[in-house]
């Protein structure tokens, strides 16, 4: 236990160390420079930092545990994440440098009104805190309590007291990160723990691989695993999987490019790019490196099963359990740095989203419209102490859910949909009202919010939602349907006085990489090929 405790102190001491020397220097009293690294982040930095803001505990832990549960098709949730961040560099990363923005409300004030920014702030600040963050810092402590052990090893008999000692042990270090250091600070550490994560990652594939073949190497585990369990390794999902295969057409594509496209938390860093052409370069960069995503978010969770399937173990506990198997007792220290380092990431990262959209959106637009850079910097600190708070008291009251991973995409969707129809309506259709917009923006989030909660009627297993009659992708992508095709409809009908012309305000060099084209068509034929090769449709046969 010594060797694992040098080796976690050792690793998280040095992201630390590294973050703070490369940092020290950077000027966070103005609000370019705390939200936007100063506009000065090259593609390595900006695809590393995309990268585990992603690559957090509720994909390590939540994911494997999807995985788990139905097998290979759960890679959609990382394969179509190309086509999203394609769609990014081609399409909505030139709209949104040209506008010189710090958030996504921002270009919504640019091209609706000031009302449709301040609704928008609210969905995510809500969602923030009582969706994204309290998820991000309960899956990633239970993935420390089961790989550390660390019941035994602290002596805490209460699973719900250890959750919450790690649950505010981990936002307390996330947040001092976030609210002292600035996004570039965030992109850094990111880019650090990033190399940890992948190093990890794919370690943990190759121990338990040989594991499964007992000594006799990863290839030789892919092949008993294959034979025992072949429709597990099948990237089309049946009728009774979580992500049935049509369901990638409707409400996961449109899940994805909300993600990847318009998700505060997540493009926040594309908007600090130096230029046009890096930004498109750490996109696409991404999108690439998300092809091997399968490999350490979904294999995982298949070599579990086949190594516990006779057990009663919970799925959301497998990605724990397996590391704490097959790994050697002198490298779980490192692993347990790097899971510690993907909660970070991913907290720190939403958190100072969080603060950026409260500044910006709601204290300079409402609250102190005369507010310096200090103050505003000041304001936002301050708030993201309050909303980390909220987030751990709130983060343990998840335990007990079926699937973390499920729950994070049906939660996600309540507001994905509604902000992604509306920027989607903005950029690709000049003569869309204000008013249309913010009806959408309401409307489409009630439908969700009754879709899901309020029941219909009752039968012998309990209460029935429309969700039991749709599956809840399609309902997802019916639901985006009806907002856009409102707005279009309403654009003809009461159209804005003048087209939309947007100004492009020198906020960095426009400069397109040219091969951004060529790259993007690449990746969506290696996304297509990938699927090929591990699909048999034959199980869309299957009944329901």
């Amino acid at each position: 236990m010594s060797i694992t405790l040098v080796s976690f102190i050792a690793f998280t001491g040095a992201v630390g160390l590294l973050t703070w020397l490369m940092t020290r220097k950077d000027n966070h009293d103005t609000s370019d420079g705390f939200f936007l690294g100063g506009r000065s982040l090259t593609f390595p930095i900006i695809a590393g930092s995309l990268l585990l803001t992603n690559l957090s505990t509720e994909q390590l832990v939540g994911l494997n545990g999807a995985a788990f549960n139905d097998g290979l098709c759960v890679m959609v949730w990382e394969v179509i994440a190309v086509s999203g961040l394609v769609f990014m560099a081609l399409f909505f990363l030139p709209v949104f440098l040209r506008s010189g923005i710090t958030t996504v409300p921002q270009y919504l004030e640019i091209r609706y009104d000031h009302g449709t920014r301040t609704i928008t702030n609210m969905i995510f600040l809500v969602a923030y805190a009582v969706i994204l963050l309290p998820i991000i810092l309960y899956t990633g402590a239970t993935g420390m309590i089961e790989i550390l052990n660390l019941k035994e090893l602290l002596g805490i008999t209460s699973d719900m007291k250890l959750l919450y000692l790690i649950v505010f042990t981990g936002g307390l270090i996330g947040s001092v990160y976030a609210l002292f250091g600035g996004l570039r600070s965030v992109a850094v550490s990111d880019t650090l723990n990033g190399i940890g994560l992948l190093v990890g990652g794919f370690m943990i594939v190759y121990y338990g691989l040989d594991y499964v073949s007992d000594g006799q190497g990863p290839v030789k585990g892919y092949e008993i695993i294959a034979d025992a369990l072949p429709g597990k390794l099948n990237s089309i999902g049946g009728p009774k999987s979580s992500v049935p295969f049509f369901t990638v057409f409707t409400g996961i594509m449109c899940l994805n490019v909300f993600y990847w496209c318009t998700n505060q938390q997540i493009i926040q860093r594309t908007f600090g790019a130096k230029s046009l052409a890096e930004g498109q370069k750490g996109v696409l960069l991404t999108a690439l490196l998300k092809l091997l995503g399968p490999l350490y978010l979904v294999i995982p969770g298949i070599i579990a099963f086949y190594l516990f399937r006779e057990t009663n173990l919970k799925a959301d506990h497998a990605y724990g359990k397996l590391v704490n198997t097959v790994l050697p007792s002198y490298m779980t220290g490192f692993f347990a740095a790097v899971v510690l380092g993907a909660i970070l990431s991913s907290f720190n990262s939403a958190l100072n989203s969080a603060c950026t959209l409260f500044s910006l959106g709601v204290y300079k637009n409402i609250i102190n419209k005369n507010t310096d850079d200090k103050q505003l910097v000041k304001a936002s600190k301050i708030f993201g102490w309050i909303i980390a708070l909220v987030a751990m008291t709130v983060a343990p009251l998840l335990a007990g859910q079926e699937s973390i991973f499920g729950y994070l995409q049906k939660m996600n969707g309540i507001y994905f949909i509604p902000i992604l129809a509306i920027v989607v309506a903005g950029i690709f259709n000049r003569r869309v009202p204000a008013s249309a917009a913010k009806v959408a923006l309401v409307s489409s989030f009630f439908i969700l919010i009754i879709g899901y909660f309020c029941p219909l009627g009752k039968n012998a297993n309990g209460n029935i939602y429309i969700t039991n009659y749709i599956q809840v992708y399609h309902f997802l992508g019916g639901v985006f349907v009806y907002a856009l095709l409102m707005m279009m409809v309403w654009s003809v009908v009461a159209p804005r006085a003048e087209e939309f012309v947007q100004e492009d305000v020198k906020a960095v060099d426009m400069t397109p990489w040219k091969y951004a084209g060529v790259a993007g068509g690449v990746l969506l034929i290696l996304v297509v090929l990938l699927y090929a090769k591990f699909a048999d449709f034959a199980i869309l046969l299957e009944k329901q």
